[in-house]
This record gives structure tokens, sequence and C-alpha cells, in this order.
């Protein structure tokens, strides 16, 4: 099955094209990194992929989503754990007095915030606390939004995420805001993840790709440039060419870096 089959897809906003002649499949289980500049159209990708904007209707296209291509926002949103620093900053802003067990809880109605109209099965809280387990986040449980570090918190959502067992996880810049220790710490969390589920990486981070990341896309020029087997991708060729400067690109034991700017 695909989590994603997209084809010929124009987006945009009013009458200003942002992404043209879209082509993307992922297959179930299969890890992709979408690679691009700022600017270049990931998060205008990223808001297709969860259906907040849609294709124009000006020719013939596809957009499929596990295999439907209709379906209901809220199915949707169970089967794809959504991350971004969006969801990220309205936490921190208007749910700083939520504990880590509160912030995974939410997960089940994807609301932010835990409201007294809210019925929790006795399932449901073990559920919560079985993730928490899984991701060895036990020390968060109790901790207020507002006491912690932009990793935990990061950690949090995903837990909230991951509450649904979703089929794939799609995540937006996720290192932003983190410091050294704590990007380490989350990559191996994503790595854990992708033994459950697809991981959809959306970076502009060469060292945000992980080990079982096999895929990559790079997006450039308002479409997707090149896509296929990462080795074949991430090149000093094709990524000068999206970054618009003269890079050289290294591997080192399955992990790809900027060696320097030529």
């Amino acid at each position: 099955m695909y989590i994603i089959d997209f084809e010929n897809i124009d987006v945009g906003y009013d009458e200003r094209i942002i992404l043209k002649d879209i082509n993307l499949k992922i297959k179930d289980k299969e890890h992709f990194a979408i690679l691009g500049a700022n600017g270049s159209g990931k998060s205008t990708l990223m808001k297709l992929i969860q259906s907040q904007i849609h294709p124009r209707h000006t020719k013939e296209f596809k957009k499929e989503i596990f295999g439907k291509s209709r379906y209901s926002i809220f199915e949707l949103r169970c089967n794809l754990g959504i991350i971004t620093n969006d969801l990220h900053n309205y936490f921190e802003k208007e749910a700083d007095y939520m504990s880590g067990f509160e912030v995974v809880l939410s997960g089940f109605y994807s609301s932010i915030g835990i409201f007294t109209h809210q019925d929790f099965t006795k399932e449901q809280i073990i559920k919560a606390l079985e993730v928490i387990d899984y991701l060895e986040i036990n020390d968060l449980k109790d901790k207020k939004v507002s006491a912690m570090s932009t990793g935990q918190l990061r950690k949090c959502i995903v837990a909230r995420a991951l509450i649904h067992d979703p089929k794939a996880f799609v995540l937006d810049e996720p290192t932003v805001g983190l410091d050294i220790k704590a990007q380490i710490n989350f990559i191996k969390i994503l790595r854990k993840l992708s033994l459950k589920a697809t991981i959809i990486l959306v970076t502009h981070h060469l060292e945000e790709i992980f080990e079982e990341i096999k895929n990559v896309a790079l997006i450039h020029n308002n479409t997707i440039y090149k896509v296929g087997k990462k080795e074949d991708i991430l090149t000093s060729e094709n990524l000068s060419q999206i970054f618009d400067t003269q890079l050289k690109v290294k591997e080192k034991n399955k992990r790809y870096f900027i060696e320097e700017i030529i």
C-alpha cells in the first residue's frame, strides 16, 4: 500500500502557484526524507499531505493517502502522526500548565488541553502510560510544559502522536531549537519509531537523515526536482543545485554531511 500517492498536483494560494507537477509515491514502511532550501515549498507540501490545502482542479491529478482519495480528517489524523514546530509552539504558549501525561492524553481528542467534557477510558489511560514508557519519558509524566526544555516537550508531542499507533509519522524540521545532545537523543527516538511506522522527514539538514531512511526527494524550483535512493540523490551536484551554492557532500557510517562549502 502507498502511504502517499500524488500525481501531477499543483497547489497554491489565490493566483500564486507554490508547488507544481508534484509526483510523489511513498510505500508503507518506506522511510523518506524530503529535502529543500528555506522557501522551497516544504511547508506547503506538509499542508498538502495533511489536507490543510488541496490541489488545484485546473488539470487532471491523483491525490491518495493510505490508498484513499476521500477520507475524514479525524481518520487521517489517527493514521498520520504529525509533528510540526507550529504544534510545538502552540503547546509552549497556550498549554504550559499541562503535564507531560496530559499532553500525551490530549492526543485521543487531538485537542490542545484536557477538558471536563472529555471522558477517558481506563484503556486510554493505560495506553498513554504505555506510550510514555515506550519512549522512555517517565520522568516527564508529571512535569509541567512550562518547566520542560524544547527537547522534552518535543518528545511529549511525539508520544501524543503515537497514541493512535499511526501508520506514518510526518516530521517538519524536528530538531529545530534542540541543542546537540537533545538532537542526538531525538534522532534515537525517530529510529525507534521507524520500527513501528513509516517516517517522512521534511528537513533542510542532512544530519537529520538517519540510517533507516533509504529514500530522498529534493524540492527545487517549486517542484520535486529529483527522487530516489539516498545514495543516488544526496550528491554534491544535486545539493549544490537545490541550495544554490557549491557544496561538497560526504558520507560516513551511512550518515551524510556537508564537508565544506567550495
